[in-house]
């Protein structure tokens, strides 16, 4: 019996070692995040990694806006900077949206796309010029470079849009993991990944992945503006640290492209197909979860739109508020549907708002998105957003205003998903026809019904995936075997051209020598037969 016992035991431990992923004893990150809405999903991320029995610290910036010094879950490094970080001003993107709206207004044309792009890049290079600024803080503190060597962590989590990480993580000689979508001026993708410009639509350009001839040639010329940005004025601050730290045989962008595992923060049931590396994780969604019971208020409100549902509309966490004029003629438009809407608006209120709809400075959105009654939501597509109307499978009606934010509704919209209005022209009529469309044709609800249940359709929730892939680098010290070296080689090399020109030279070379030859026996021919006829 006590055999059978013991046999019994082992099989049961047997089972639970192969259903259950494999474990790391509690290990020391060190987190570098980015503030706004990029911090809600990176703190869902080291929230679970607590959970699981990790030490977390959190570095973080005196001026920060959402990156708290103080949480149950994490013990934070606060740096003071000579000037603060422009996206930890709560205005900065407020006012940022306006210069860009009214610069959207005055049509298309080469100025117009010229202001455009002047604006952002002036937004970009003092972004990362301050920023650099935190690692000069920490470099220059040798009691804070003490503490941190001293403190023997075993990985460095970093969002890399700002990648003051990669440079402490480097002098640190420590693993990295991104949990990322965007880096320092694009698309994860493009600097790890290959990225061809026939069928993958380039950063900053809102196309599908099926472009015309004129869209594969724009798609090639926003590939070449973005190179350049990122060489002439993203790069220059950090290569700097990098030759005052480091040295010049390190290579800034070659510290930014070795990350050991890259958490990328999409899905393929949103994301247009694309090739990939054997260190890109994907997990998209991975802050989705099933909806709780709403609050009372909320509740009752939704309850009395009676059979016709509500609307959800949010901007999310960076803009804290359209101008004026905008969210009159919206709030003109909500007044003519039967449907609630519920608003969250900080700033301004607009004029024309009529009794169906609530202004909320907060609100559950995720709690919201999964109640049965929800019709379809009004946001302006950021990531967190778009994958909780997926998951619930809500069809979205995109005002997109900055950044990522039109490839990503364009995305849903190339599904039949969502549709888009231009917040620049945006008028009462305008938004109200769009708004009666999503809410009218069951298309749009049966295609995101579709994203939803492939998005569901997954072995293992993407929190689980980004988990297990933290502490597989911890347990492993890294992850090389899955990183390609290629990001090292000199272009040439990577795109094979010092082999295409020396084939080349070979076939010249070749044909030269048979064009020789054969010149040779005919002059030889030649004269021969010029001698017997003499």
């Amino acid at each position: 019996m006590e055999n059978l016992q013991g046999l019994s035991l082992l099989l049961l431990g047997a089972l639970a070692s192969t259903l259950l992923p494999p474990g790391v004893q509690s290990g020391k990150i060190l987190v570098f995040p980015m503030d706004g809405s990029h911090w809600v999903n990176m703190n869902l991320l080291v929230q679970s990694l607590h959970a699981r029995g990790h030490e977390m610290t959190v570095v973080r910036t005196a001026t920060s806006w959402y990156v708290k010094e103080s949480a149950a879950h994490y013990r934070s490094i606060t740096v003071t900077l000579p000037q603060a970080i422009d996206i930890e001003e709560e205005d900065f993107f407020v006012n940022f949206l306006k210069k860009m709206l009214e610069i959207k207004k005055q049509g298309s044309s080469v100025i117009t796309f010229g202001k455009f792009y002047w604006e952002m890049m002036t937004g970009l290079y003092n972004i990362h010029q301050k920023a650099s600024m935190l690692a000069v803080e920490m470099f220059n503190n040798q009691t804070l470079m003490k503490e941190l060597r001293d403190a023997q962590y075993d990985l460095v989590l970093i969002d890399p849009g700002l990648p003051v990480g990669v440079l402490i993580a480097h002098e640190l000689k420590l693993p990295t993991v991104y949990n990322v979508r965007w880096i320092t001026s694009g698309e994860g993708h493009f600097v790890v990944a290959p990225s061809p410009w026939s069928y993958v639509p380039t950063s900053g350009y809102a196309v599908p992945d099926k472009m015309t001839f004129r869209q594969r040639a724009m798609n090639i010329f926003y590939y070449i503006l973005n190179t350049c940005v990122d060489e002439f004025v993203v790069c220059p601050p950090y290569n700097r640290l990098v030759d005052r730290y480091f040295g010049p045989d390190v290579n800034f962008y070659h510290l930014l492209q070795g990350a050991d595992i890259w958490l990328m923060r999409v899905d393929f049931d949103f994301e247009f197909p694309r090739p990939t590396m054997p260190n890109i994780i994907y997990i998209g969604g991975f802050q989705c979860k099933p909806s709780k019971p709403l609050p009372p208020d909320l509740e009752e409100f939704v309850q009395s739109s009676g059979e016709h549902g509500f609307i959800l509309m949010s901007l999310g966490t960076l803009v804290r508020g359209l101008p004026v004029e905008i969210t009159s003629e919206i709030a003109a438009a909500f007044a003519q549907i039967p449907q609630k809407v519920i608003w969250k608006h900080v700033g301004e209120r607009p004029k024309n708002l009529a009794n169906n709809t609530l202004l909320v400075d907060w609100m559950p959105q995720n709690d919201l998105l999964g109640h049965p009654k929800i019709k379809a939501f009004v946001a302006h597509g950021g990531t967190n957003g778009i994958y909780e109307a997926i998951y619930h499978g809500v069809p979205v009606l995109g005002l997109p205003l900055l950044f990522d934010q039109f490839e990503n509704v364009l995305r849903l919209e190339t599904r039949g998903a969502a549709k888009v209005v231009d917040a620049a022209r945006i008028s009462s009529q305008n938004f109200l026809e769009a708004v009666k469309e999503v809410l009218e044709n069951p298309s749009y609800r049966t295609n995101m019904k579709q994203l939803s249940d492939l998005h569901l359709d997954k072995p293992m929730h993407p929190l689980d995936t980004a988990i297990f892939w933290t502490e597989f680098v911890m347990r492993h010290k890294g992850a090389s075997h899955l990183r390609t070296q290629s990001y090292k080689m000199p272009w040439f090399s990577y795109y094979s051209v010092d082999v295409l020109c020396f084939v080349l030279a070979v076939l010249l070379l070749l044909v030269g020598t048979v064009v020789g030859s054969l010149r040779f026996l005919c002059l030889r021919l030649c004269r021969r037969s010029k001698t017997k006829q003499e």
